[in-house]
Parts: structure tokens; sequence; C-alpha cells
């Protein structure tokens, strides 16, 4: 067993967005997002923050969607949605990226759903010149 203390820094946090195939988003876009009821949905596995948040906005919101399937590998789900297997949820601070690299549409925004991001490191304080960079960039483009 190897013990390791770990620090966790906030970079920041982004609502979320359901995007999906082009057929597949405009089916569901205009009356999001009571559109997500009932439809095909590919979700990160319930033991994820961002899962259990997404199930007590639907649970909030009165919304059933049908899950086609889980997945614990952000990029396997959007390559999942991709292929136009079910909507899928992803931060809307990368929504370019994910638009352009998977050739998806946007659905709606859900507002109420945050994902948080965090730079995890041995250091209290982050010193090295690198990792302070990165962490200042996705501080300052991403969640600014």
């Amino acid at each position: 067993e190897v013990k390791v203390k770990a620090y966790s820094h906030p970079l920041g946090e982004t609502s979320v967005g359901f995007f999906g195939a082009e057929g597949l988003a405009a089916a569901h876009r205009r009356a999001f997002p009571r559109s997500l009821d009932g439809a095909p949905v590919l979700l990160p596995v319930e033991t994820s923050s961002l899962r259990r948040a997404l199930d007590h906005w639907f649970d909030a919101e009165g919304i059933r969607p049908r899950v086609v399937g889980e997945v614990e590998d952000s990029a396997l789900l959007k390559v999942l949605g991709q292929a136009g297997l079910g909507l899928f949820p992803a931060p809307l601070a990368i929504e370019e990226e994910i638009r352009r690299q998977y050739g998806v549409k946007l659905v709606g925004r859900v507002d109420a759903v945050k994902e948080r991001f965090y730079a995890l490191s041995v250091e209290r304080r982050i010193k090295h010149p690198a990792v302070l960079a990165i962490s200042e960039a996705a501080r300052s483009r991403l969640f600014s």
C-alpha cells in the first residue's frame, strides 16, 4: 500500500450542456430540457459527482431519460455520442472543442448543474513553473 498526501487546487467550474449527433440533437433541441424525458442518454457512472448532480437535476425537473449507457471514461462517452447512440453531458467550458472534435451539436445548457475541475499535487502550494502556468491558463482561459 502506498500512501501519498495530495492537495487539490481549484481551477474553476462550468455549467454542463447536452450534446448529440446532428439528427438526434435536432430532434431534442426544441423543447429542451423537457425533450430529455424518454430520450436516449449516455451518462457517467453513478459514482461520479457529475452523475449525482445530473440525477438530482433530473429528479427536480421530473425528467426521466432512457439511459442507454453508463460510461466511466468521458472520451468514450463522447465517442459513443458521436456515433449517435445517445445524447451526452459535457462541460460547456470546452463546448467549441467538443463540437469540433466530435462533430456533435449542442442540444441545450443546464446551468443548474456544474462540473468542477481541480489540479492535484503533492505540494500544498504549487511551485513548479510549468504546473503554475498550466493552472493559471486553465483558470483564465477556461473558467474566466
